[in-house]
């Protein structure tokens, strides 16, 4: 998620309390009970923010529409293909103790663009992670495709992670996606989206 900018003396104007903001140094683990609070905190203070065209670090204008939102729920490709969307989507599958499968993506992702020389410790770095049998952020395939990956990240190629990602990819699009979409988090962001635009 590309870090979101919020002027401080704004922050406290949402609901007369400091609480958009999260503990200093907190680390996220993976079985933390304090996701929904963290994500509403969070949802409160973006809406406002992007809807008023706020910049992020990297000086791109984030415009965050009711548009945008719905096409969303199109497909998991359109959610993916949106940094915002990505985010959001990452927040919600924390909540459910899943995000390894988003990270696993996203890492994917930058691998294919990485170039040929850097590729085997990229490959390393993933398999490590995600790929094997003790792995901190193990993904959910079988035993087989397990194998096979392993094989494939000994003698890198830019395809070497395509199938395990790409069975990811429809474990959270038959799974975690349409959760996604049913969950109060997407519901009262495209409906408070919505509400900013019909005034």
């Amino acid at each position: 998620m590309p870090g979101f900018f919020f002027p401080h003396n704004n922050m406290t104007e949402l609901n007369g309390k400091d609480d958009c903001k999260l503990p200093e140094g907190k680390i996220h683990k993976k079985k933390q009970k304090t996701f929904g609070a963290d994500l509403k905190n969070y949802l409160k203070c973006m809406v406002p923010h992007i809807e008023s065209g706020i910049k992020t670090s990297n000086s791109r204008n984030v415009m965050l529409s009711a548009e945008e939102v719905i096409q969303w729920s199109q497909s998991l490709e359109k959610l993916l293909a949106s940094q915002s969307g990505q985010g959001i989507f990452r927040e919600f599958l924390k909540s459910e103790f899943s995000e390894e499968n988003i990270e696993f993506w996203l890492a994917c992702e930058d691998y294919k663009k990485t170039k040929s020389d850097h590729l085997h410790g990229k490959a390393e770095r993933i398999y490590e992670e995600f790929v094997q049998s003790n792995a901190i952020k193990q993904i959910n395939i079988d035993y087989q495709m397990r194998e096979a990956t392993a094989k494939r990240a000994q003698d890198p190629t830019h395809t070497s992670f395509d199938e395990a990602q790409k069975t990811v990819y429809i474990l959270m699009e038959r799974d975690s996606y349409p959760r996604f979409l049913k969950s109060k988090a997407y519901l009262n962001l495209l409906n408070q989206l919505q509400t900013n635009t019909s005034k």
